[in-house]
């Protein structure tokens, strides 16, 4: 009895030395396992990288939904108008709406198309200035813009995990893409001014003159612009992504509003035109202040043709990548995208 009672114990004790080797040695095996493969997963994201991935992905459509608002001579702050922010009047801030679509010449760079349909309106009414207020314009219009940019990407949003292993993941990162975009524009405009609740169109009207003797020629409204701005994007996921773009755009002209030089003879404008138009050229209040009605006689300052136009769109936009795969080695993207995360 003795004996086996030993014997039992002694089998008892090895068995029990003996585990602490057999786990130590699973323990090593899975600690050589996971670090081999974190190891190749880091090369396999930097593979990606590295290696061409973005041109899977040249092509985005965009379309935005926001706002847009007028930099020139009606409206404004209480101050003479600025081509610049700091002349933005927040009251006439009108909507706007856009569609493009996005080229990646590399990694980092892009051209776009994109059209663009916002309002843009002024009311001298809406500031204390005296000069503006005693003016008494306002206009609105309807602008149409197409234009062709080059973007520089300073900053690629990134999705998901770096590399993500079955029961492992890896570093996650939620940094927000970051660009710059300038380039050349078309753009139409066709003003109006608002009187007795109705909107009448202001070019055939020739408010300053033009095609009169001695005035302006009558202006076009077709032009050129450059529009430049900055844009924030973060992706929502392997295809969509969301931002936020604000552009300014410089024109080559001080006529979007339809004012931009000085008062013509408002007699001559009613003998060529009619009352309205002569109406709608000086419906001053006669301010004193102002000057009262020597502030508006023939060739009295009625904008400034130095400083040209400009607007602002400030714009939420979506963003849907077009995957393209080549038939050779197209699988190999296909399967490796299932399966890991990769920065976009």
């Amino acid at each position: 009895m003795r004996v086996r009672v030993f014997r039992r114990r002694r089998r008892l004790l090895y068995l029990a030395t003996s585990r602490k080797p057999v786990q130590l040695k699973i323990r090593l095996h899975s600690f050589v396992a996971i670090v081999c493969g974190l190891v190749a997963a880091a090369a396999h994201g930097q593979y990606f990288r590295n290696s061409g991935y973005w041109k899977t992905h040249r092509s985005e459509y965009m379309i935005g939904l926001g706002i847009s608002n007028f930099l020139g001579e009606l409206g404004g702050r209480d101050q003479i108008g600025s081509p610049f922010v700091w002349d933005l009047e927040l009251s006439q801030t009108k909507p706007a709406v856009s569609l493009g679509y996005r080229y990646h010449t590399a990694e980092k760079q892009a051209l776009r198309l994109n059209f663009t349909y916002g309002i843009l309106a002024g009311n001298d009414n809406l500031t204390k200035e005296v000069f503006r207020n005693n003016r008494n314009l306002n206009f609105k219009t309807d602008i149409f813009e197409l234009q062709l940019c080059y973007e520089l990407h300073l900053y690629k949003e990134e999705l998901g995990h770096i590399y993500d292993l079955r029961g492992v993941k890896g570093t996650k990162s939620s940094r927000v893409g970051l660009y710059l975009f300038a380039g050349v524009g078309g753009f139409y405009f066709d003003p109006k001014a608002q009187l007795n609740n109705a909107w009448i169109k202001l070019r055939p009207l020739g408010t300053e003159g033009q095609g009169l003797p001695d005035g302006p020629e009558l202006y076009d409204q077709y032009q050129f612009c450059i529009p430049m701005g900055i844009g924030l994007r973060k992706a929502f996921s392997k295809q969509w992504s969301g931002g936020l773009e604000l552009q300014y755009t410089k024109t080559f002209t001080d006529y979007i509003d339809d004012v931009s030089g000085v008062y013509y003879d408002n007699d001559a404008i009613r003998t060529a035109y009619g009352d309205i138009a002569a109406y709608l050229a000086d419906p001053s209040l006669n301010n004193p202040e102002a000057g009262g009605e020597w502030a508006t006689i023939t060739g009295a300052q009625r904008g400034d043709p130095d400083d040209l136009d400009a607007y602002i769109f400030l714009k939420f936009q979506l963003h849907y990548k077009l995957y393209k795969y080549k038939t050779q080695g197209g699988h190999k993207y296909r399967t490796r995208i299932r399966r890991q995360k990769i920065v976009f």
